[in-house]
């Protein structure tokens, strides 16, 4: 059975309140895929897109309780983003680690900042290139509660 659903099939939001407050951390990566001339005009003379993605992907996962209806609002002690130029793409790669110490994970909240980076990506770079992609928005890790650790097999 499906946690967001209850034994009628209606969405609810999960009941965590008896779950013991533990350390919790996620991880998740992906990257925007550009035409090869695109990576020169990330980082330049009219301002840093790298970095202005990188606090769009913070500021996103501390609203992603407002965005994922079901999602909790939880209060995140860190939040990371790495934006790498990947010439070999030609793109970027982008991992969030996110962290906290409550009943629940913050797998949501690392992948809704490595999409809204990527997005914020696309929407500073649409002009020179319309053909990029986003892609392989995945969680690579999760550590914490009852389940405990998990990795991605790649």
């Amino acid at each position: 059975m499906l946690s967001h659903f209850d034994d009628k099939g209606h969405a609810h939001m999960v009941d965590v309140g008896d779950k013991p407050a533990t350390r919790r951390r996620a991880v998740a990566g992906g990257r925007v895929v550009t035409a090869s001339g695109t990576l020169d005009l990330l980082v330049g003379p009219k301002g840093d897109a790298l970095a202005v993605a990188r606090l769009a992907g913070i500021m996103a996962a501390k609203k992603t309780a407002d965005l994922i209806p079901l999602c909790h609002p939880l209060a995140l002690s860190h939040v990371a983003l790495e934006l790498t130029p990947a010439p070999e793409l030609p793109g970027v790669e982008i991992t969030a680690t996110v962290e906290t110490t409550g009943p629940t994970g913050v797998e949501m909240e690392a992948l809704t900042a490595v999409s809204v980076a990527a997005l914020t990506l696309y929407d500073m770079l649409k002009a020179a290139d319309k053909g990029m992609r986003i892609e392989a928005v995945a969680l690579r890790l999760k550590e914490g509660g009852r389940s405990g650790r998990w990795e991605a097999a790649d």
